[in-house]
């Protein structure tokens, strides 16, 4: 039942000619999905429509083939009656569930590639762009501005056409040719579309009367603008200056305004706001200087995960609709699960912005929270429901309650196997990720652990047992039929790498000044002295957050990679913009495109990676030795090396998921991994994934032929079922 204090999330909301439903409004995103995937940008999009989303918007999508992101993102396109046809099919699956559609129609000015067309685009003016330097583009004369402009109104044609009950003209995020022209910093010209405020907001002005007279009689017009750029300079927009302005100035042309903080450059991952820095609603502050400027709604994003902090931004007269992108993905049934009161099955977002990483590398959207987003198509994956498990199989162990464990066992009980056992040696569930929040900053990605044990503990067919070692004995003792291992890894404590591929001289960890993320965080080893170096050949947020860590403490730490960058991955995740100068500000040294060569007490060596450089010894009492991930893969193969003795156990197989097969970078692909088992076990050969829809275009092929595969490979097979009766499962306490 829908708690009474969060009535108001419920209440629709006018905006021009149409009427969303309630006020949760998915702001737009990119997803690798987009128009070149409409099977897969219908499934993943239409589910969020589904979940309640009164709103569903594309991410920016080119208005022509002169602003290419070849090659750098995977971005929308409605160039063409094809591109029409493809959108249609998204906006009958938003219509079907009740849900308006949105689409985002930009154009990128200096901001593209050209690797597909070829040519140069055209831009405000003669200067590169900030990130795509390696682009080309051209400023614009008059005509040419006619031109751009038309390309807007025909993309706003074939968007109607294809059945959008919202039109966005993009200025967000500095890569929008409406923004570049409105700032000083990137307008350099002298007619009447350069020099004072006004003349700079004129392209933009003049498109959305030129959209709004095209298509405004059947479509809501709004415009996303970044009302504060965050870079304090008086050639960025300032929330009270230049964002209030433009609001002033384009009231009229809009029916709503939908607003966001930071863009590209060295602001580009405060937009994001990694969870590592950022709390809820932390645009809020921006928001409210520019909301008194319109009487029109107004939706803005800030990660919104709690329903009470949405009905008080509502309250306080912040913003008028609740925007979000992250928490949509995360959970697309956010909306409903609020309106049935079911809060504690929120799958709250964890801000670690893997999604964004992923589009960022020009590829499929994935998430961590949850790992049927981008399958709903291709996979026909459904985040809340689940088919009944077809082959007779009612007695599963799954041996490992991290996120892979805990993933596989809610999955199979949600499947109705009768009985799932995930156990663990640990005295907690969790397995890493039971002691990566308590590093810097990452306290929210203990909802990773969090969301599952709750199901766990509404599902009576699963019982997480910890504190509890099994051996391979113990396990074909057990009475499972099933037996999936999900151990996971540990770190290498002999300094192993892919940048040497062998342990390094010295490194050993049973040594006091020889250290490994696990000992420090599990067992609780410390570095024996002031002086901490801080190896980091993995690249990601590991070796990072144990230099912050040791920083805090007041330890003199140098932090030390073979990579060309600080954590190079943090990079396509926004984090390393605001984690680079932090570790600056605390005094740590950072130092790049080196290797550690040897270990000796009191001195490491190391040597550039750079022709020409030469040897370095550095004087430190400890070494973090942060290289890889070993899996723990030795009890899987002693059971499989005893796989004659698993009929008399009554044992059907033994499979592994997650980091115990390959540490994944990401825990999202060991959750994947486990879930994509779980939702396969009943196949033929459940360690082989299932054929999935590729929607690429072959000669003589459709995704139907790929549907067609799937429904082969899942037909029951009609092996007679195991009948062993042992008791394994009716014994162990009960623990969530």
């Amino acid at each position: 039942m829908r708690d009474p204090r969060h009535e108001v999330l419920f209440e629709p909301v006018r905006l021009g000619r149409k009427t969303m439903r309630n006020r949760f409004y998915q702001t737009p995103h990119a997803d690798g999905l987009n128009s070149q995937f409409p099977g897969a940008e219908a499934g993943f999009r239409g589910m969020k429509a589904e979940g309640g989303w009164a709103v569903v918007n594309t991410g920016m999508t080119s208005v022509s083939p002169e602003y290419d992101h070849s090659g750098r993102e995977v971005v929308s396109r409605i160039w063409d009656d094809a591109d029409v046809r493809n959108w249609a099919l998204l906006c009958d699956r938003l219509h079907e569930h009740g849900a308006l559609a949105g689409i985002e129609l930009m154009a990128s000015g200096a901001h593209v590639t050209g690797y597909e067309t070829r040519l140069p685009a055209g831009a405000v003016s003669e200067i590169p762009d900030d990130w795509l330097f390696m682009g080309s583009s051209f400023q614009m004369d008059k005509d040419d501005i006619r031109r751009v402009q038309g390309h807007y109104v025909a993309a706003a044609n074939r968007a109607r056409a294809a059945g959008f009950d919202i039109v966005n003209v993009m200025g967000a995020e500095l890569v929008a040719l409406p923004m570049t022209f409105l700032m000083s910093r990137y307008n350099q010209r002298s007619d009447e579309y350069g020099g004072s405020f006004e003349n700079r907001s004129r392209f933009w002005l003049e498109t959305l009367e030129l959209v709004r007279a095209a298509v405004g009689d059947d479509c809501a017009i709004t415009a996303r603008m970044c009302i504060d750029t965050l870079d304090d300079s008086e050639h960025g927009i300032r929330a009270e200056h230049e964002g209030a302005g433009f609001i002033r100035l384009a009231d009229h042309l809009v029916d709503f305004w939908d607003v966001q903080v930071g863009g590209e450059g060295n602001t580009w991952g405060k937009d994001l706001g990694p969870s590592r820095f950022y709390a809820e609603n932390f645009q809020g502050e921006y928001v409210r200087r520019v909301r008194t400027h319109t009487m029109k709604p107004v939706v803005a994003v800030g990660r919104f995960t709690s329903p009470d902090t949405m009905v008080q931004v509502i309250r306080d007269g912040q913003q008028d609709i609740i925007g979000a992108a992250r928490s949509s993905i995360s959970d697309p049934f956010l909306p409903e699960k609020i309106s049935e009161g079911r809060l504690d099955e929120i799958r709250e977002c964890i801000g670690c912005n893997v999604c964004v990483s992923r589009v960022n590398t020009a590829t499929r959207i994935i998430c961590t929270q949850n790992a049927t987003t981008g399958e709903e198509y291709r996979r026909g994956w459904h985040p809340e429901r689940f088919t009944p498990v077809g082959n007779g199989l009612s007695r599963v162990l799954v041996v490992g309650a991290g996120p892979a464990g805990l993933e596989c066992g809610v999955v199979l009980a949600r499947r109705g196997v009768e009985y799932v056992h995930v156990v663990d040696a640990a005295d907690r569930p969790g397995g890493h990720m039971e002691w990566v929040p308590r590093l810097p900053g990452l306290a929210e990605w203990a909802r990773v652990i969090h969301h599952r044990l709750t199901l766990a503990g509404k599902l009576p067919n699963l019982t997480v047992i910890p504190r509890k070692a099994l051996s391979a004995d113990e396990i074909l003792d057990y009475g499972a039929e099933i037996v999936i291992l999900t151990t996971g890894s540990t770190w290498a404590r002999d300094g192993l790498s892919s940048v040497t591929r062998a342990p390094l001289p010295g490194a050993d960890a049973e040594q006091p000044h020889v250290l490994t993320p696990d000992q420090i965080m599990v067992e609780g080893k410390a570095p024996p002295g002031e002086r901490v170096l801080v190896y980091d050949a993995e690249g990601y947020f590991m070796g990072v957050s144990l230099a912050e860590r040791y920083a805090r403490e007041g330890r003199r730490v140098r932090y030390v990679t073979p990579r060309s960058a600080i954590a190079p991955y943090m990079h396509h995740t926004g984090e390393d913009q605001l984690m680079i100068p932090l570790l600056v500000e605390l005094g740590v040294e950072l130092v790049r495109d080196h290797a550690v060569t040897a270990i000796e007490p009191g001195v490491v060596c190391g040597v550039p990676r750079l022709p020409g450089g030469r040897p370095v010894p550095w004087q430190a009492d400890a070494i973090v030795l942060v290289t890889q991930r070993i899996p723990r893969s030795e009890l899987y193969r002693e059971l499989k090396a005893r796989s004659g003795q698993w009929p008399d156990a009554g044992v059907r197989a033994v499979y592994r998921a997650g980091d115990c097969v390959s540490p994944r970078p990401q825990v999202a692909d060991a959750i994947f991994d486990a879930h994509r088992l779980a939702r396969e076990i009943d196949s033929p050969d459940p360690a082989t994934p299932l054929p999935w829809v590729r929607e690429e275009r072959f000669i003589g092929t459709s995704d139907a032929d790929y549907d067609s595969m799937r429904v082969l490979a899942t037909a029951p097979s009609s092996a007679e079922a195991p009948t062993a009766s042992r008791l394994g499962f009716s014994i162990g306490p009960r623990s969530r």
